[in-house]
């Protein structure tokens, strides 16, 4: 079995990582919607011109949603990953659209070994999710629990 590649000794308060680049497909966003957050400004472009931005935008959900693949695939499945206790806050500060490109700005916030378990580390860790023109469009504060690497415990 390979080690995995992050542990929680890895993740040093101040620490700042991009990544991302995922493009917003229209038919996965209106199929979310559909399923998920059936309201008209998610599922109808028709609906959608009635409302407030008058266009078709994707729901927070889904953005929250693109968020925990592109946090997978840049670390979180080659992690000692333990699960969350839990999220801070989320913020939808703008609509995400079909076609735009979406990025992770990444920042550790902190970072401390448990007290009822010296195997596992918390991080705290703030998630910008930023459009093709910078725009933070989301915003994640919340805790990741990992495992400490062997000879860290």
């Amino acid at each position: 079995m390979t080690q995995p590649k992050y542990a929680f000794e890895d993740f040093r308060p101040g620490d700042v990582a991009e990544y991302g680049g995922l493009v917003v497909d229209r038919d996965e966003m209106v199929q979310f919607a559909r399923e998920y957050d059936p309201q008209p400004m998610h599922v109808s472009e028709e609906a959608a011109h009635g409302s407030m931005l008058g266009e078709l935008i994707g729901s927070g959900w889904y953005t929250t949603a693109l968020l925990m693949r592109m946090n997978c695939e840049a670390f979180l499945i080659e992690a000692t990953s333990m699960g969350a206790p839990g999220v801070d806050s989320v913020e939808w500060r703008a609509p995400v659209r079909a076609g735009d490109t979406l990025r992770v700005r990444r920042e550790v916030l902190s970072a401390r070994r448990s007290m009822s378990r010296p195997d596992v580390g918390i991080v705290k860790f703030a998630f910008d999710v930023l459009n093709q023109h910078d725009a933070v469009v989301m915003r994640q504060v919340g805790s990741i629990m990992f495992g400490r690497r062997r000879e860290a415990a």
